[in-house]
């Protein structure tokens, strides 16, 4: 039986379009039964074109033959007037492969300037167009220049005092943050002390002391803190805590060992905002 020969087609949707614009090319092919046909994919070179997208349908078969079709989206990115162009499909065999080819489709350049006349037509206008004049560009680096001026003898008077409030209203910031932080850990752990409430709220302790004194305060344990503290007594505000962690049972005081601990944090944050000077 002579095998059926391979017909292929391929057109664009439409006779123009504008530099960059998306256009459907239309590719079929008619072949035979137990012929192996391939549309072209991604890594074909679609030059002067680019593909953005490719469509593919259901082939249609009957006892004699195949079609099959697929729609190639591209960009034309060539300013030739016109451009003509085709997508092949390859027939594969076991060791080689043959080449169909669709008639060439065409597809114009469509312009978004008018032409430009030979002749240019002037039309009069009597109205006056007020015209900007030039920056100062002389007066703008004098300014700079004072500015930057003023800003060095600031900082050489003033910079350590300015960098000193600087940081204490960034510092007070933080312990407001972090006062809301613990209000509302502490509310959680005496309403329902737990072993997750009574972890989070020893680390955000630790955290912030951690912070206030640039120690390792949630590597010690709890007899290295209450050493570099000199504060023997935190030492039993942690065990009451520490019990729900390691033995499951709720301490005797836990509001009191909360408000111990916030006070220890207090009071570091009073005496790193407060200069040397004024706390002896």
């Amino acid at each position: 039986m002579a095998q059926q020969p391979v017909e292929v087609e391929g057109y664009f949707l439409q006779d123009s379009a504008k530099l960059g614009e998306r256009v459907a090319y239309v590719l079929k092919a008619k072949y035979g039964k137990g012929q192996n046909i391939v549309f072209p994919d991604t890594t074909y070179d679609f030059s002067p074109f680019v593909l953005l997208e490719k469509k593919t349908f259901i082939s249609a078969s009957t006892e004699e033959y195949t079609l099959d079709s697929a729609i190639y989206f591209v960009s034309n990115f060539s300013l030739d007037p016109v451009v003509e162009f085709s997508i092949p499909v390859f027939e594969v065999f076991k060791y080689d492969s043959l080449i169909y080819k669709p008639l060439e489709s065409s597809l114009a350049l469509k312009l978004m300037i008018d032409q430009i006349p030979d002749e240019l037509v002037f039309k009069d206008n009597n109205v006056y167009q007020p015209i900007e004049t030039s920056f100062n560009y002389p007066l703008m680096i004098a300014l700079v220049l004072v500015l930057a001026l003023v800003g060095i003898i600031v900082f050489f008077f003033f910079g350590k005092q300015l960098s000193r409030r600087w940081e204490i209203w960034m510092e007070k910031r933080k312990y407001k943050r972090f006062e809301q932080k613990w209000r509302k850990a502490e509310s959680s752990f005496t309403a329902e002390p737990s072993m997750e409430h009574a972890d989070e709220l020893l680390g955000l302790w630790k955290t912030y002391m951690e912070h206030l004194k640039a120690r390792p305060f949630r590597e010690w344990t709890t007899t290295e803190i209450s050493s570099f503290l000199e504060n023997k007594e935190i030492i039993k505000d942690f065990r009451e805590i520490e019990m729900i962690i390691y033995a499951g049972k709720s301490g005797k005081d836990l509001p009191q060992a909360c408000q111990n601990l916030w006070n220890i944090c207090s009071q570091s944050f009073q005496q790193k905002i407060t200069p040397t000077d004024e706390r002896q």
